[in-house]
């Protein structure tokens, strides 16, 4: 029987094969799978999203909490970032600090979130234009999610995840029931699910609470186990088709790629925008798929987290990517 992640694969190759504005260099995805096939297995990340507490369901609120407001990528220029982090790593690194100088992010807490309170936990200044704009989202974003886990899973978090039945599948589809985690795009006609965060809130998940001993773990200790975990796409942003735009695997039409020289805003939902995510989706499908041509059993999650920190070299932040305000990454 189909699933989600079905339905993202055969949208995201449709897209492909109809893009306008965004194209595959078939030729240079074979050479590229064959350059990066010793290096793609062996990176070694810090993530502060994908570190454990000593309590399990501190955990897991801390861990899809924050996935409910990983995104902002559009906004980011405008935040006011911690020294030599990231618009994520600020984020991410405020959140987890936070939680372990308060406590677990319960859902009394998340259902009392303000713009206010947003700033304050994530070191903003309300009034500064898009950041403050930024704020409001989250703390929609979190009041949203702290109303779901109450009226669904009685207020646990724990509950959620336990009632996927170990099915990666099964959280993306019901975290898709919240606002801001309905990552469909609506593209010539079709329906193009992408889902960047559900689908990251599963990895995450995985990372964050696989092969830890914790204290209260008696019962769940295999609540990380998502059977279907190596389904997962890779996680549509704008940094991993940046990285492959310059690393030649992707090509853009020429108006596209001076309106993001320009840093003009891609409107969320139009087609170069969507093009640039789906047609991205679909390479990494296809990198996956000669990797393991020549004997590199990557997946395509282990794809984007190679490709999201390859993003980090000085080549890749010499030229401005896309920039898209929106609530999916």
């Amino acid at each position: 029987m189909a699933d989600v992640f079905d339905d993202i694969r055969a949208a995201c190759a449709l897209v492909a094969d109809r893009a306008s504005f965004v194209r595959i260099d078939h030729e240079r995805l074979a050479s590229y799978a064959e350059e990066i096939a010793t290096d793609v297995l062996c990176v070694v990340e810090s993530d502060p999203g994908r570190e454990h507490f000593d309590d399990l369901e501190t955990t897991v609120s801390f861990v899809v909490s924050l996935d409910a407001v990983n995104f902002g990528s559009g906004y980011f220029p405008y935040l006011r970032k911690r020294p030599g982090m990231s618009g994520y790593h600020t984020i991410a690194t405020s959140l987890r600090e936070h939680v372990a100088d308060h406590g677990a992010l319960d859902v009394d807490t998340l259902r009392a979130m303000t713009s206010a309170r947003c700033a304050k936990l994530f070191g903003q200044v309300l009034g500064e234009g898009p950041a403050s704009e930024l704020m409001s989202l989250f703390a929609t974003a979190l009041r949203d999610l702290g109303a779901a886990v109450t009226d669904r899973h009685d207020g646990s978090f724990t509950t959620l995840v336990m009632s996927c039945d170990h099915r990666g599948a099964a959280l993306v589809d019901e975290l898709d029931r919240i606002p801001f985690f309905h990552d469909v795009s609506r593209y010539r006609g079709i329906d193009v699910p992408l889902y960047k965060r559900a689908q990251i809130t599963v990895n995450d998940l995985a990372h964050a609470l696989g092969g830890r001993d914790h204290d209260d773990m008696a019962g769940f200790e295999d609540l990380a186990r998502f059977d279907d975990i190596d389904r997962l796409t890779m996680f549509p942003d704008n940094l991993v088709p940046h990285v492959l735009r310059i690393d030649g695997v992707l090509t853009f039409a020429p108006e596209l790629l001076a309106r993001i020289e320009r840093v003009d805003d891609i409107t969320s939902g139009s087609e170069p925008e969507v093009e640039i995510r789906a047609v991205s989706l679909h390479a990494v499908e296809l990198l996956s798929e000669a990797l393991r041509a020549v004997g590199t059993p990557a997946h395509a999650r282990d794809l984007d987290t190679f490709l999201w920190n390859r993003g980090a070299g000085s080549i890749y932040k010499a030229a401005p990517r896309h920039r898209t305000r929106c609530v999916y990454y």
